[in-house]
């Protein structure tokens, strides 16, 4: 036979879209609109409903950009309606390629009831499933004009990104309101059109191919073009065998969920997110109210509590889904938040929030971790996840990967800790599946663990912005169950996915470490600001709560677990995945920044009762750490008056060739007169940190104009342009009265300036800097570069809890693509018998060179400071920046801890009348976490440590304060039989082995 597949196809294609999808709502009648555009914020729906309300003519452009209009649309269904499904068609002027990009509505009934939403994919509501003819209609629509940001020419910058710079020009004109008779039949073959014409491009040129093709082409034969309601039955008929046609025994299988992952801010502001939960949920529960067997999955604690508080009537309607078991919570978070940047506590809340909210509303504890679309996922999560009892974990965003492919689909993923969770990647490489033959197909094709299980998931939905799934969709899937050449699909919950494939991989394979992304390196640096408030806060909230236990426990303070747990929950939230990185539109940083100076203020405010009530009255001046080591001569946790805090040898200054050299007991260091760092000894060993002919604290400034995504990513060739920033404006030195020694520098380049002062304090190892910087470059990446005398054959950075080591040579391809890594609050390199750190406030990003002169091999390390990227927020870190960072010369892991640690919670002053010891104090080879109540408001101690170098070893806790004999409890504070607990109490002292990384949860009783 000639080959006719390119006639066959090209004749189904251009039937379909030009004939047969217009006749599914063909007959139609305009509904009478009228409309209100508001000047400002949305209102309440209640508010919407009673607003005055002028004519409308369909083609009318509306909506500037973030703005509300409310439609009200009337009619009376024609009597020749009669007896069938009438739905109201919406087209606001929508592009069907961007859902969740552009417009999108919500539809309510006059009484307030929410309907659905519409949107590019899904423009339909449904008036009645069988009309009568003669009802009077009136629907009401809330409509977003949200702008398009990500165009068809994406990452241009444009100031449409936020309220107060955006243009008030109307963005959409109107296409269709219409009241239409739904043709189910023409709707079917549509479906079974589509199905067929993807299954057979992705099939070889075999008999199942040829005869779909000849199916095809027999059932259009059929169709009449003039006729398409009275002849798709006919049609339909002329495919019904190839339809019927059963998988193969083998064939893999799909378990579909239904999704929309809905990012709590993007492209939008929180406020527009919590409108687009509001649409897509209402939209899935009454699709889960047309179907049989459809599974609609959402995590995020936070977007539940969004619509409870300002939809309760699609909460409503949510939460009668859940029960029924159609509408499944999942991830068990707050947000799907950055894994990568929060700290242990904030991972640890994270969880127990987002568990204790789905506990408290639905009595349901989701079993897994479900994070899509996060930027890389820090090796502590496997330990923390375990602990928080959950059993599975679930991402795709590893196949982003720019160089190397993720061998596993299906696979353990071991912890620092040695911690293993059962982890699964979607084969089809999308958490926006429409299941197309294409994405079927692929899950099937390129699923690693083929030879031993059988299946893999599919998130099924329009995403990112919303949408959630489609009819379409559910139609495919149920032509997809079982139908030869394609994998199998069915509707089913990720815990009975999870539950089959660890029966049929008894022995996966084995992923140690880090799942790096290949991508979006340059998260770790965007937005400064947004990283400095959520490093801040995340220590004040720890601060807030030490602070607040001890004055429950000692004095009897209240303690203020409902407002720590708001602000906590605002923190978790600014967590998210689009937030923390920086990779959102400048509306969405600048309410993010505000949050946290409002957090940090009412935290500051906790912070100071709690105190003042320890210290009592009194004028006098009380010294306060709340660090768990040694500083300012204050007890670790505690406070002393500043009258018994002891004093060293103040720093000597002296000149040296127009520069100066700083020394104390333990450092000896030389700033040159263009104030760079050309030595620093450690006088203990005599050993010199700054690699030989090298200087430290040179500013470097690169080009940065990546290939694709500009906030998120900084490409390699990035290094092939860099300029040296040495050229001085002032310097000038000077000691005050506590003995502290300051170098101050001031440089220009180009439309920026920076002073750096450069500390060194009495009987100190840190050399610090702390940097203003007047930003105002273009495509630009400032970075700090210290280069150390170090030969190391790892970086050691920390994460939650510990740290990870990376190797800092490029043999291998894996090794090549980490050119920026994350850290916390330090990096360490080191060789046998020193070591050398540099520890920061609110820096996460980092890049490594080995470099070699004579065979004598350094270690340069250099800090990611500042960014300056145009989309989506072409202000990206313009304006006045501060970073505060530092040299520990001579260190080891656990005093890169220590220094790291106190740098972050430096000791304060308060006046009262004395000072006070901790309430909890450490010993052994652990680390104290935090110190707070119970959640469960019983009043009972929560004490959390972990062991930060990597190495087996004992703790001890002692608690000073009316408590009992404690036991060891989960991170969500529960008791386990099969936690190991404390070995032994004596003294007061609760003593316990440590693994390496290990973090241990300690309960103890209220007395």
């Amino acid at each position: 036979m000639h080959d006719d597949i390119p006639l066959t196809t090209g004749r189904a294609r251009r039937v379909l879209d030009e004939r047969i999808l217009p006749a599914v709502h063909a007959t139609a009648v305009p509904l009478a609109a009228a409309w209100h555009e508001l000047p400002g914020e949305p209102v309440p729906p209640a508010a919407g409903l009673q607003l005055d309300f002028t004519p409308y003519e369909v083609g009318t452009p509306w909506g500037a950009a973030w703005g509300t209009t409310w439609f009200r649309l009337s009619g009376t269904i024609p009597q020749e309606y009669a007896g069938q499904r009438v739905e109201a068609v919406v087209d606001l002027g929508f592009d069907k390629n961007m859902p969740g990009f552009q417009c999108e509505g919500l539809v309510y009934l006059a009484d307030g009831t929410p309907v659905k939403s519409i949107n590019p994919r899904n423009q339909w509501v449904l008036v009645t499933e069988r009309a009568e003819g003669g009802e009077t209609v009136e629907l009401f629509v809330e409509a977003a004009s949200n702008p398009v940001l990500l165009d068809y020419h994406p990452f241009l910058p444009t100031q449409e990104g936020d309220v107060q710079t955006s243009s008030s020009k109307r963005l959409y004109t109107s296409r269709r309101m219409d009241l239409a008779v739904f043709a189910s039949e023409v709707h079917e073959l549509s479906l079974d059109l589509e199905v067929l014409l993807e299954l057979q491009a992705q099939l070889a040129d075999g008999p199942r191919r040829m005869r779909i093709l000849q199916a095809l082409d027999d059932a259009l034969d059929r169709l009449d073009l003039q006729h398409i309601a009275e002849t798709a039955g006919d049609a339909r008929a002329a495919l019904a065998d190839v339809l019927a046609a059963p998988a193969v025994a083998s064939a893999h299988t799909i378990s579909a969920v239904g999704h929309a992952h809905i990012d709590s801010a993007w492209l939008w502001p929180v406020r527009e997110t919590i409108r687009k939960v509001a649409r897509t949920t209402s939209t899935m529960t009454e699709l889960i109210d047309q179907t049989d067997d459809f599974l609609y999955g959402m995590s995020s604690a936070q977007q539940y509590a969004w619509i409870k508080e300002h939809r309760p009537e699609v909460y409503a309607r949510v939460r009668a889904a859940v029960e029924a078991g159609r509408f499944l919570p999942l991830g068990g978070m707050w947000v799907e938040s950055d894994t990568v940047m929060p700290t242990g506590e904030s991972l640890v809340r994270q969880f127990s929030q987002g568990q204790r909210f789905f506990e408290r509303e639905f009595g349901i504890r989701p079993k897994g971790v479900w994070l899509p679309d996060s930027f890389g996922y820090s090796p502590a999560l496997p330990q923390l996840m375990r602990r928080a009892g959950f059993e599975w974990f679930f991402t795709q965003k590893i196949s982003w990967n720019q160089v190397n492919k993720f061998p596993h689909h299906t696979f353990l993923w071991e912890g620092i800790d040695g911690s293993r969770v059962f982890s699964h990647f979607p084969s089809m490489d999308t958490y926006n599946s429409r299941l197309s033959g294409e994405e079927v197909a692929k899950a099937s094709r390129q699923f690693r663990e083929n030879r031993l299980a059988t299946g893999s998931i599919a998130p099924v939905g329009w995403g990112d912005g919303g949408g959630g799934t489609t009819r379409e969709m559910t139609g495919t899937a149920a032509r997809l169950a079982d139908l030869e050449g394609s994998a199998k699909v069915r509707w089913e919950h990720p815990d009975a996915f999870f539950d089959r494939a660890k029966s049929e991989l008894s022995n996966p394979p084995v992923w140690v470490g880090e799942l790096y992304l290949e991508l979006h390196r340059a998260t770790l640096t965007s937005q400064h600001q947004t990283k400095q408030g959520n490093r801040r806060c995340e220590q004040l909230l720890i601060e807030a709560e030490l602070w607040a236990a001890t004055a429950a426990a000692r004095v009897g303070a209240a303690y203020p677990y409902d407002e720590l747990d708001a602000l906590w929950q605002q923190v978790l939230l600014q967590q998210f995945h689009d937030i923390l990185p920086g990779t959102s539109i400048a509306w969405v940083h600048r309410e993010a920044v505000a949050k946290y100076a409002e957090t940090a203020a009412a935290l500051t405010a906790i912070t100071e009762r709690s105190l003042s009530a320890l210290a009592g009255e009194g004028d006098a001046t009380v010294v306060v750490n709340p660090a768990p080591v040694l500083q300012a001569g204050a007890p670790a946790q505690g406070a002393v008056p500043a009258t018994d805090v002891p004093t060293a040898e103040p720093v000597s200054l002296a000149q040296q060739d127009g520069g100066y050299v700083l020394t104390n007991d333990l450092v000896r260091v030389v700033v040159t007169a263009q104030g760079l760092v050309t030595s620093a000894v450690d006088l203990t060993t005599g050993r010199d940190a700054i690699a030989p002919e090298q200087a430290a604290n040179l500013l470097q400034l690169h080009q940065d104009f990546p290939n694709m995504w500009d906030a998120w990513d900084v490409d390699r060739y990035y290094r092939n342009r860099v300029e040296d920033v040495v050229a001085v404006d002032s310097l000038d030195a000077s000691v005050d009265a506590d003995g502290v020694a300051r170098v101050v520098v001031s440089r220009s380049f180009g439309d920026s300036s920076v002073t750096q002062e450069i500390v060194l304090a009495p009987g100190s190892r840190t050399l610090e800097f702390d940097q203003t910087t007047d930003w105002h470059e273009t495509e630009k990446f400032l970075k700090v570069a210290f280069p150390l005398d170090v030969r190391a054959e790892h970086t050691i950075a920390e994460t939650q809890f510990g740290a990870q080591k990376r190797v800092t040579h490029t043999n291998t391809s894996w090794e090549a693509a980490k050119f920026e890594t994350s850290m916390h609050r330090y990096v360490l390199v080191e060789e046998p018998g020193f070591g050398v750190a540099l520890v920061n406030s609110s820096i996460h990003g980092f890049d490594t060179t080995r470099d070699a002169v004579d065979g004598h091999v350094t270690t340069t390390v250099r800090l990611s400071l500042l960014r300056a990227p145009r989309f989506p927020d072409p202000e990206t870190d313009q304006g006045v920046q501060t970073h505060r960072y530092g040299i520990v010369v001579g260190t080891d892991q656990l005093g890169a801890t220590a220094a790291g640690i106190v740098m972050n919670a430096p000791a304060r002053r308060v006046t009262g009348a004395h000072g006070f010891e901790p309430l909890v104090q450490v010993s052994g080879d652990v680390v104290l976490s935090s110190v707070k109540l119970a959640d469960d408001r019983s009043g009972d101690l929560v004490v959390r440590v972990y062991e930060p170098s990597g190495r087996r070893g004992t703790g001890g806790i002692a608690v000073d304060g009316p408590f009992g004999e404690p036991t060891e409890v989960t991170l969500l504070e529960e008791a386990d039989d099969a936690l190991p607990g404390v070995a032994a109490v004596t003294d007061g002292v609760a003593a316990f082995p440590v693994d390496a990384y290990e973090v241990r949860t300690f309960r103890y009783p209220r007395i």
